[in-house]
């Protein structure tokens, strides 16, 4: 089914598999699943592995991750049998941020922390999308702020308006959970540990009881969307314009 303006309602009460299955017929090898070895994710690639055997996997890898994250990151490459695309940042943005701000500059302010993130998040992301036609993520509605009003599939605007797939948009975190149970979908040791948001470690920390679940993420801070750009509004891009004042102004 070609794009139209009625495909973002097409899909929104099909199954997550359904929307995977179409989605994959329609563009094949030009699809993407992001993936940062989530539970969301990892429910993404089960799905999609026991229908196609040539799924296209990529991740971002910070610099920073948690160790514990490159090890579950070969444990799934092993248990699927796939190959998984890893995107770094680039070195002299890297090194140019690092020299003038310090290697921890974003505990300094939310400014700092969203010029880190894009750099070594959204900067890698764009050169992981260049040529395909669609990508898969894991965002949920129930997760809060600005994904309460994602769609299964809908245009993305950050990323010259590809289409942007969130089969488990309507899933609530029982259900994901549910489904790596049911599936033995293998889990990221790191959720063992009272994490419920994995991301760069330094950014990251285990939960308390009755916490909401990214509230381990960027915890210092407060009044502050919790994102990092990877993921904002589809149909306006309006955070990667904000995000290109906030690095324009720590260059200066």
């Amino acid at each position: 089914m070609p794009y139209n303006q009625d495909l973002t309602n097409h899909f929104e009460a099909d199954a997550a598999e359904t929307v995977i299955a179409w989605a994959l017929k329609q563009w094949g090898s030009q699809l993407g699943f992001c993936t940062s070895f989530q539970a969301e994710g990892m429910v993404l690639i089960d799905m999609a592995r026991k229908m196609d055997a040539d799924i296209r996997v990529f991740t971002i890898d910070t610099g920073r991750l948690h160790q514990e994250t490159y090890i579950f990151m070969d444990q799934v490459r092993k248990h699927y049998g796939i190959d998984i695309q890893v995107y770094f940042p680039d070195l002299l943005q890297v090194e140019s941020m690092v020299s003038r701000n310090g290697p921890n500059l974003f505990y300094e302010s939310a400014t700092s922390r969203i010029a880190c993130c894009q750099v070594r998040k959204v900067a890698p992301l764009r050169r992981a999308l260049k040529g395909l036609d669609a990508w898969v993520v894991g965002l949920r509605r129930d997760q809060g702020g600005h994904r309460r009003g994602i769609r299964k599939v809908e245009k993305d605007h950050d990323h010259g308006g590809i289409m942007k797939i969130s089969p488990l948009a309507d899933w609530t975190q029982d259900e994901v959970w549910s489904y790596i149970k049911t599936h033995k979908v293998p889990q990221h040791p790191l959720y063992a540990q009272g994490y419920m948001s994995i991301g760069c470690a330094p950014c990251t920390r285990a939960i308390q009881p009755g916490e909401n679940t990214r509230a381990g993420r960027w915890w210092w801070e407060t009044d502050t969307p919790k994102e990092c750009g990877l993921h904002y509004a589809p149909e306006t891009g309006s955070f990667e314009r904000n995000l290109d004042v906030f690095v324009e102004q720590k260059a200066s």
